[in-house]
């Protein structure tokens, strides 16, 4: 893949590149309107596909926080295209990856050495780049290094760039502007922290230990010495990414004890720690043959609010969901409902997210569920899909859901997805959540 020698960071330069692509994109719809006069059976594939491409590689070339968003956006199967989704996906681990000099300029403004100073061999070509930061390989001392270099410029264009990708996201994902105001305020504070290597190198190594006695799970060291504001230092882990990985045919075995770390990697994070590794992409997942995950990137990190974390669950309370008057209750305590509206408008609202989270609390009420069954996933995504087109969602003028829900949906969302691409079946019952809240 071809290298970037630079990277657009002042707010002038960065918005014209996306002046740019919105006339393409614009340009783009007149093709399309142009074909179906001639042709009114023509769909909108074609022109999802150059949307799509022209916004990526224009994303891909920026980075920072407009490739991030994207890469979020593509792991929300049934709220984009598929062609959107399909191309937005490359952000997870392959972009387009920084030069040589570049990487060096960043170790000696950084860490006042340049790479070949520091360790004993260090690969200039990245092996990986996704939306933040790339990986570059080392050795020291006998070790085997990954190296994560911050692009430049990624914390200083977080607000800017997503004022100017909002316009591109409503349209393609068709939310409500009151809807994605309060997704992209959750979103920038992220992202925030996520240009914060400082907060990342913390959070990792304490994360990192308080979960490493969860089986078939394996952690990298890191290396605070040979870290700074833009670069991290940690192990190498083996393995191979979920792609890769699935196309060695791993046996059900395998794909069971890697489900199973994973679900249990979330649950303890979600119900002990009430902290979560809220980036569940496969860029931050290493498969191996024997059936061991290997985890790393703590970067995006949801800390859960006691009161949120309490009524979330709730809803996966039988008893509750029986239960009209502690339902409405719930659904106040989340925003999903408010004290101004209507009895029409609480039934209404009511049915589309009882709806909803019947469908995704199934795992939690099964003892044992299989995360390869397309018939349960594709019932989601099409209800997913008739919410994104829904008008009454679209016009409201208030959110409708907690900005905590926006980053713990994701990161559910995210798993459910990773867990039927591995078609893992998995212990999901309240009796294995259970030991991981005593502990």
């Amino acid at each position: 893949m071809k290298e970037q020698s630079s990277i657009p960071t002042s707010k002038v330069e960065r918005a014209s590149r996306f002046v740019s692509t919105g006339l393409k994109v614009g340009t783009n719809y007149i093709k399309h309107y142009t074909r179906k006069l001639i042709d009114p059976s023509t769909t909108k594939d074609a022109l999802h596909e150059d949307n799509a491409e022209d916004i990526y590689n224009t994303l891909s070339n920026l980075k920072g926080s407009a490739l991030k968003a994207a890469q979020m956006l593509s792991m929300d199967k049934g709220l984009l295209p598929r062609a959107y989704t399909d191309k937005f996906a490359m952000s997870q681990y392959s972009a387009p990856p920084l030069s040589g000099p570049l990487v060096v300029n960043t170790f000696q403004k950084t860490l006042g050495k340049t790479p070949s100073a520091l360790f004993d061999t260090f690969e200039l070509k990245a092996s990986n780049a996704a939306s933040i930061g790339q990986v570059h390989k080392a050795t020291l001392a006998g070790k085997t290094l990954a190296v994560k270099i911050q692009y430049p410029g990624v914390a200083h264009s977080v607000r800017s760039d997503l004022r100017l990708i909002k316009p591109f996201a409503m349209r393609i994902a068709g939310l409500s502007e009151v809807d994605m105001d309060q997704y992209f305020e959750e979103i920038e504070s992220k992202l925030l922290e996520e240009t914060d290597y400082h907060l990342e190198l913390e959070r990792s190594i304490e994360l990192s230990a308080h979960c490493a006695h969860i089986p078939n799970l394996v952690f990298p060291r890191y290396y605070p010495a040979l870290s700074s504001d833009r670069i991290i230092t940690m192990d190498w882990l083996p393995g191979l990414h979920l792609k890769e990985f699935l196309q060695t045919n791993p046996s059900q075995e395998v794909r069971n004890k890697i489900g199973q770390a994973l679900w249990d990697f979330y649950q303890f994070q979600m119900h002990s720690l009430r902290k979560v590794h809220a980036d569940p992409h496969p860029g931050n997942f290493l498969m191996q043959p024997d059936g061991r995950l290997g985890i790393f990137d703590f970067g995006c990190v949801k800390e859960i609010p006691e009161n949120f974390y309490y009524n979330y669950f709730q809803l996966t309370d039988p008893e509750v969901l029986k239960d009209e008057t502690r339902r409405r209750k719930v659904y106040r305590e989340l925003e999903m409902i408010h004290d101004n509206d209507s009895e029409q408008d609480i039934l209404f609202y009511a049915g589309l997210f009882q709806h909803l989270i019947d469908l995704l609390t199934i795992p939690f009420r099964q003892e044992h569920f299989d995360f390869g069954n397309d018939a349960y996933f594709q019932e989601m995504y099409d209800y997913v899909e008739y919410l994104s087109n829904l008008k009454e969602l679209k016009e409201s003028k208030v959110a409708r859901g907690s900005r905590h829900s926006l980053y713990v949906n994701r990161t559910y969302f995210g798993l459910y997805t990773l867990l039927n691409d591995l078609r893992a079946q998995v212990i999901t019952g309240q009796e294995r959540i259970g030991k991981f809240m005593q502990r």
